[in-house]
């Protein structure tokens, strides 16, 4: 077993390259298989949800050459089986993407019940009824997801609620259909523009994306023979932007767009944390202790569901009494206990959580409960006093490239150890 060991307090202070967006590299590359050719994705995350979906294509049978830890040239013009192995789809939430792709691509594919993070109920409800309103025949049962269509053909679909993964999807199955379909009350978030934006790369007519109306125009085929570069990650830099703010630091952030983070920045200059936008770069440093204040979390552009772990530490320290309250899932405080362990001070209920600032925090042994959490103990390791031990590594490593070495180079005292 495998754990990290942190020792602090430390100050974070320095660098942090921030690498591809994680919730945009997992639906681009299910995306690929709509196109009858070859394309190159740059900026790709190293991280384990990209290598197990990398897996799944070439089961389907896409030839996958890595051109470097970071970067792939992905030939998916023989696609040999509708049948996604069950035991890699299972593993985590994004392998739903392959629905869509694989009903443009080949009108017909079963897969596994999509994993990931035990956030609560996680329904795709909205995704079924996306495809049933393009033609398609969508079957659950015993752990699988079976869906056929003969013929997608464009409509209207208003989604009744605000679901990332089913605008996506839908997104991703209209691209070769007949006729034009419309999404409203679609999500926004930046990694919807990034898979609208490399479908049309590759030869996609998606408008709107970004909006609450995006219009997809069905096409014959995608050409691919493109090079595709995914967008920097928006949580990645939200988690440095907090750590600095936590442990008192003094953080530059490069290769992010702020334009993305608007909703963190409000909230760390809110708490007295100062912020420098610089662009294609952002520098946050904070001398003193945090102020406390209020969150909830919604849709983007609103203050995102997974930034609200992280920004618990902060508020775990802060001077007065804070509230978050989740909208998005509700076992998102899983976290709190792990904290509480720590030293801080945390009432969950439901879907709110009440932090009485503490002065600090105190090493301990705790548990990560999915991959955000994860990311806020290593934080609240950093900012308290003496050794934590972090274990359940693997939710990390599902979203986060290097993590220990990226939080060592800004001075943090972090080791990998296998027990």
């Amino acid at each position: 077993m495998e754990k990290l060991v942190v020792t602090g307090p430390t100050p974070l202070k320095g660098e942090v390259t921030i690498s591809g967006a994680k919730n945009a590299a997992v639906a681009i590359l299910p995306a690929t298989l709509l196109i009858d050719g070859v394309c190159t994705i740059d900026n790709l995350p190293n991280i384990s949800d990209i290598k197990i979906s990398c897996e799944i294509l070439e089961k389907l049978g896409a030839k996958i050459t890595w051109n470097n830890k970071n970067s792939i040239t992905i030939d998916t013009t023989n696609i040999n089986t509708t049948k996604a192995p069950l035991d890699l789809t299972s593993k985590f939430r994004a392998s739903y993407y392959l629905i869509g792709a694989m009903l443009g691509r080949k009108g017909e594919i079963e897969v596994g019940m999509p994993g990931g993070c035990k956030l609560g109920a996680r329904p795709i409800d909205q995704h079924i009824k996306g495809f049933e309103r393009l033609g398609a025949n969508v079957i659950v049962e015993k752990g699988t997801i079976s869906a056929k269509a003969k013929n997608l053909t464009g409509n209207s679909i208003y989604m009744d609620i605000v679901s990332v993964g089913a605008t996506i999807n839908v997104m991703l199955s209209a691209v070769l259909a007949k006729g034009t379909t419309t999404i409203d009350n679609a999500a926004k978030e930046p990694h919807i523009v990034d898979v609208a934006n490399f479908l049309n790369t590759m030869g996609a007519d998606i408008r709107g994306a970004g909006t609450d109306m995006i219009k997809i125009n069905g096409v014959e085929k995608l050409n691919g023979n493109a090079t595709y570069s995914v967008v920097p990650d928006q949580i990645e830099a939200g988690t440095f932007m907090l750590a600095a703010v936590a442990t008192k630091g003094d953080i530059t952030l490069k290769n992010c767009i702020t334009k993305h983070l608007e909703s963190i920045t409000a909230k760390i200059i809110e708490v007295g944390g100062n912020v420098e936008d610089y662009g294609d770069s952002i520098r946050v440093w904070c001398k003193q202790r945090p102020q406390k204040a209020n969150i909830k979390t919604l849709p983007y552009p609103g203050f995102p569901t997974d930034l609200q772990p992280q920004m618990g530490v902060v508020l775990s320290l802060a001077d007065g009494t804070s509230i978050i309250n989740e909208s998005i899932w509700e076992s998102r405080f899983q976290y709190t206990d792990e904290l509480n362990k720590m030293g801080a001070k945390i009432t969950a209920q439901g879907k709110t959580a009440f932090f009485e600032g503490v002065k600090k925090l105190s090493g301990a042994p705790v548990y990560s409960t999915d991959l955000r959490a994860g990311a806020a103990l290593v934080i609240a390791g950093t900012a308290a006093s003496g050794s934590t031990e972090i274990y359940n590594l693997e939710h990390i490593d599902r979203g986060y490239e290097n993590i220990e070495e990226k939080f060592r180079n800004l001075g943090a005292k972090i080791e990998r150890v296998t027990e």
